[in-house]
C-alpha cells in the first residue's frame, strides 16, 4: 500500500501493524474517530492477507429457530415473544427434522440453531432434538444455542453446572455454540437494551468453559444503537483478552442494530451507515489480532456491502443461511438466503478467491456438484 496516502493519524497505527505489533485501546479509539475509512481498510487488509491470503470463504448452512418464546423482553429485540402473543411460534421436533432433511438434500454441512429462553420445554426435548438431527447424518455439524440459552438450560432446565450442561449437550450431538447474546458488554448499555440478560462475565464464562472442554465458538457485537466508540473498544478488548486466554474463538461477527422492530425507547435510532459498518469491520480486524477470521454478516449488511467489506479486512461472507428470522422480524429487508454460486460470484467480483468452509473455518476442496449449487 502507498503509505503516503494515509491520513496522518493513521501512520503510527500502520507502522505497528506492519511490524506485527498489537494496537492499544487508544489506537482503536483513533481508528473509530478517523474519517479515512479507506486508509483503515487498507491497514486491516494487511492483517487479513497475512492470515488468510487472498481467499474468502463461506459455509453452506441452514438456519433453524426452534422457538421464539422467551422469558426475556430485550428492548432491541423483535424476535422474542410471550406464549400468547400473535407472533409466537414453537416448532415440533419432526418439523425441524424435515427442515434439516431438506437442507441436507441441498448439501448443507451445518445447521445453525437458536431460540428464545423457553419457559416450559423440558430438558429431554433439547436432547431428543440434538439426537434426532445427528441421526439424519452423522457428518452434519450442529452449531446451536447462545451463551444465554446455555445458562438458561443449566440454571432452569437441567439444574446442572455450565460444564455439566455443555457436556450433556455435546454428548448428544452439539458440535459448537453460537456467538449471540454478546450485544455490547458494558453493563450500563446492557441495562438499557437487554435488561435481565446475562452479564458480560456470564457470557464469557460459558464460552471459556466450552473452550476449556476443547470446543470452538464464534463471538459477536451488536453496535449502532446507544453505545459510543469506547464501548465498542471495551467490547473488543474483552474478546481479545478471552482469546488470549483460551484460543477458542474461530471468528468474529459484528452486526448493526435494526431499529424498525425495536421497542419504543430504541425505535427512532437511525441505522448505521454503510461507511460506519465498513469502519467497524476494519477496526475489528485490526484490533482482534489473535482472531483468525472476521465475518461479514450479509443478512445485516446486504450482499453488495458485504462484498465490498472483503477489501476492508473481512475474509468470510458467512453462509447460505436459507431462512433467517431474527433480523427480518426486526425489519431487515435483505434476502433470506443465498446460493453457493451467488456467494462465490460475489467473492470473485471482489477480487478474492472463493472457497467453501466448514463450521471451524477449515477450507473444503471444491467440487463440480458444489459449484453448481
Amino acid at each position: 500500500m502507498n503509505v503516503r496516502l494515509l491520513s496522518k493519524e493513521l501512520l503510527p497505527i500502520h507502522e505497528k501493524v506492519a511490524q506485527g505489533e498489537r494496537i492499544s485501546d487508544a489506537d482503536a479509539t483513533v481508528l473509530y474517530a478517523s474519517h479515512d475509512v479507506n486508509g483503515i481498510g487498507a491497514i486491516a487488509n494487511i492483517i487479513r492477507e497475512r492470515k488468510n491470503g487472498n481467499v474468502a470463504t463461506y459455509i453452506h448452512n441452514r438456519y433453524v429457530n426452534y422457538s421464539n418464546v422467551c422469558i426475556l423482553s430485550c428492548q432491541f429485540c423483535a424476535f422474542g415473544a410471550k406464549k400468547r402473543e400473535a407472533h409466537a411460534f414453537e416448532l415440533a421436533i419432526p418439523e425441524i427434522e424435515a427442515t434439516v432433511r431438506d437442507g441436507l438434500a441441498e448439501g448443507i454441512t451445518e445447521i445453525h440453531m437458536v431460540g428464545g429462553l423457553h419457559p416450559s420445554l423440558p430438558g429431554e426435548w433439547y436432547l431428543d432434538l440434538l439426537r434426532a438431527l445427528k441421526a439424519l447424518d452423522p457428518r452434519l455439524h450442529i452449531k446451536a444455542f447462545t451463551a444465554v440459552e446455555i445458562r438458561h438450560l443449566a440454571e432452569r432446565v437441567f439444574k446442572l453446572s455450565i460444564w455439566e450442561t455443555l457436556e450433556l449437550l455435546r454428548d448428544n450431538g452439539l458440535g459448537a455454540i453460537t456467538g449471540g447474546g454478546a450485544e455490547i458488554f458494558d453493563q450500563e448499555i446492557r441495562d438499557q437494551i437487554c435488561r435481565g440478560k446475562e452479564t458480560a462475565d456470564e457470557w464469557a464464562e460459558v464460552h471459556r468453559t466450552w473452550h476449556q472442554m476443547g470446543g470452538k465458538s464464534t463471538c459477536t457485537m451488536l453496535y449502532g444503537h446507544i453505545e459510543q466508540a469506547w464501548h465498542r473498544v471495551d467490547h473488543l478488548r474483552r474478546l481479545r483478552e478471552l482469546q488470549d486466554e483460551t484460543g477458542g474463538f474461530t471468528g468474529f461477527i459484528p452486526f448493526a442494530f435494526e431499529p424498525d422492530g425495536a421497542r419504543p425507547s430504541l425505535k427512532n435510532i437511525p441505522h448505521a451507515t454503510g461507511v460506519e459498518e465498513l469502519r467497524n469491520l476494519a477496526v475489528s480486524r485490526i484490533y482482534l489480532d489473535n482472531f483468525p477470521h472476521v465475518t461479514a454478516y450479509w443478512i445485516s449488511l446486504g450482499l453488495p456491502l458485504a462484498q465490498i467489506s472483503l477489501n476492508y479486512g473481512v475474509d468470510d461472507l458467512h453462509g447460505t443461511i436459507i431462512e433467517e428470522k431474527i433480523f427480518h422480524m426486526a425489519g431487515a429487508t435483505t434476502p433470506q438466503q443465498q446460493t453457493c454460486r451467488v456467494l462465490e460470484k460475489a467473492i470473485r467480483e471482489a477480487g478474492r478467491e472463493p472457497m467453501q468452509r466448514d463450521t471451524f473455518y477449515r477450507r473444503i476442496p471444491s467440487s463440480p456438484e458444489r459449484r453448481a449449487a
